[in-house]
């Protein structure tokens, strides 16, 4: 009986295994246009398991760091405080809550080791784990920060990483993830992505032509390919726009990502999903509630 009971167990956990690798969770960006829900009407939908919060586009250098959630509350008068029960009511649903740093628009930039280590504790102090009396989403911890650098330069964002996930040590973990472009490496944390210290890393197949989905999966796969054998992440997302208007290109129709793109990506190890830009958009379209069985 306990040895029909314990290859019973061992088959358990080989399906397990084989299960765990193909299932895969939805991120989604949030915070970029206020006719988007609030947070928690977001994570009330059932349809995410990350929520990227859109962005803080001032920090380093000296500059004071400033949160810009569009619409959705006026920092400038700590109106976005309001948040902090939302992000509480996402946690408690098992929902990952990250702040994103950087965008396609801001003025950010490291300039030093020290410099670096400096935005590494503003952040700890007022978005994660530590103490500030001006935690511009009120008390609420966020479970990570979420480095999406189109810009600047590419210098220090691994340092940053380091100081960063060295907090971990203090409590809760600090997850890391990343929103780089898919030709590889990415130009801004190329550097940082290969310190190992990344967990989750949402790779824009979208807008960059040469590595995003035009009908023919050959291009796509191959820099997929390329992703998950050189970067040393837990996770690696499929990034794309939730519908055609979130981006200049790279849209993938319902139809060819259920039955092109995602059996193309599925066995790896390290697939980990499907990154949305972005909550707005998905609401046009219905696009993660139309994927996510498929996922």
């Amino acid at each position: 009986m306990a040895f029909k009971l314990s290859i019973s167990l061992a088959l358990l956990a080989i399906l397990v295994l084989v299960v765990g690798s193909e299932a895969g969770g939805i991120a989604v960006y949030w915070g970029q246009n206020g006719n988007e829900g609030t947070l928690a009407e977001t994570c009330a939908t059932g349809n995410y398991d990350y929520v990227i919060l859109a962005f803080l586009p001032t920090f380093g250098n000296g500059q004071t760091p400033m949160i810009n959630l569009a619409g959705h509350c006026d920092p400038y008068s700590n109106g976005c405080t309001k948040l902090s029960p939302d992000i509480k009511s996402c946690q408690v649903k098992g929902i990952k809550v990250m702040l994103s740093i950087g965008g396609g628009a801001g003025s950010y930039y490291l300039t030093s080791k020290e410099d670096a280590k400096q935005v590494a504790n503003y952040l700890w102090n007022n978005f994660l784990g530590g103490n500030s009396s001006s935690r511009p989403l009120g008390p609420a911890v966020l479970d990570g920060i979420d480095f999406d650098i189109e810009g600047g330069t590419d210098q220090h964002w691994d340092d940053l990483a380091r100081f960063l996930s060295a907090y971990s040590k203090q409590g809760k973990k600090v997850h890391l993830t990343a929103a780089p472009q898919c030709p590889f490496p990415d130009a801004w944390v190329g550097n940082a992505l290969q310190t190992g210290l990344f967990d989750y890393v949402w790779v824009q197949f979208y807008n960059n032509p040469p590595c995003q989905f035009s009908g023919d999966i050959a291009n796509l796969e191959d820099a997929w390919k390329q992703w998950i054998s050189s970067i040393p992440a837990q996770k690696i997302f499929l990034g794309l726009p939730a519908a055609p208007d979130a981006a200049g290109s790279g849209f993938v129709p319902v139809a060819d990502l259920t039955s092109k793109v995602l059996p193309a990506i599925k066995g790896s190890a390290k697939y980990g999903g499907v990154m949305l830009w972005s909550k707005y958009y998905d609401d046009q379209t219905g696009y993660s509630k139309s994927i996510k069985s498929r996922v």
